[in-house]
């Protein structure tokens, strides 16, 4: 479907609009209505689309953009457009499809992961923790892993929802990737107690990182967290 106009998406985006699918996203923050399957097989269709990624990102629809971020391509993006791009996404949908999807595959992720880190918006700081977690998982030569935790010691408890649990992720990580750090990565986790009570499904991991970190270490090990 190359050639198509941002004009005909958006108008095959709104017959994709459900009123019921809408109210369960704005529950998550998510203002959009199309569900996620069938904006994946127009994705599938559309196929890989630069220019037209862009025009679908400009009209600052949620759709559009969760649309644009499947059909861009990832390494064509310069890091001073990732920065300005992740500083207007504003939904959850579209800032975690926007680092998972983009900004890891991107020649600039390191740097970007710097700079957001430090960031005092704590929802960049959140896509800059993320990034951290996938390092401490993949690539985690070059990492102090120490001041990582002081840095989740300090600041996890009070940090806002989406800082926080990037930060809790990267220390179940750090607990789960790194043996010599579990016994104080699951420490800090007892003591700050986050995400302890929350509501998990039966079947899935509890985000509460001694939880998260004992698990996964008997999965690949079977035998408790040493």
């Amino acid at each position: 479907m190359a050639g198509t106009t941002v004009g005909e998406v958006m108008a095959e985006l709104a017959e994709l609009e459900d009123p019921r699918t809408r109210a369960v996203n704005e529950r998550h923050g998510d203002d959009h209505g199309v569900n996620l399957g069938k904006l994946r097989a127009l994705a599938k269709r559309l196929r890989t689309q630069q220019e037209l990624a862009r025009g679908l990102w400009d009209t600052q629809d949620t759709a559009a953009r969760l649309l644009a971020l499947l059909i861009c391509r990832p390494k064509a993006f310069e890091q001073d457009e990732l920065d300005a791009m992740l500083r207007e996404a504003r939904t959850p949908k579209v800032h975690d499809w926007l680092v998972n999807y983009v900004v890891k595959k991107n020649p600039h992720s390191e740097e970007l992961r710097s700079a957001w880190s430090a960031d005092p918006d704590p929802v960049v700081a959140g896509a800059g923790w993320a990034l951290t977690a996938e390092r401490v998982a993949k690539k985690p030569e070059g990492l102090d892993l120490p001041a990582l935790l002081d840095a989740i010691e300090a600041d996890m408890k009070d940090a806002p929802d989406r800082l926080q649990w990037a930060m809790n992720h990267c220390l179940a990580q750090i607990g789960i990737e790194h043996a010599e750090h579990r016994a104080r990565a699951v420490a800090i986790g007892e003591r700050l107690e986050v995400l302890k009570n929350y509501p998990t499904p039966p079947g899935c991991t509890s985000p509460y990182a001694p939880a998260w970190i004992e698990e996964m270490v008997r999965r690949r090990h079977g035998g408790p967290a040493a």
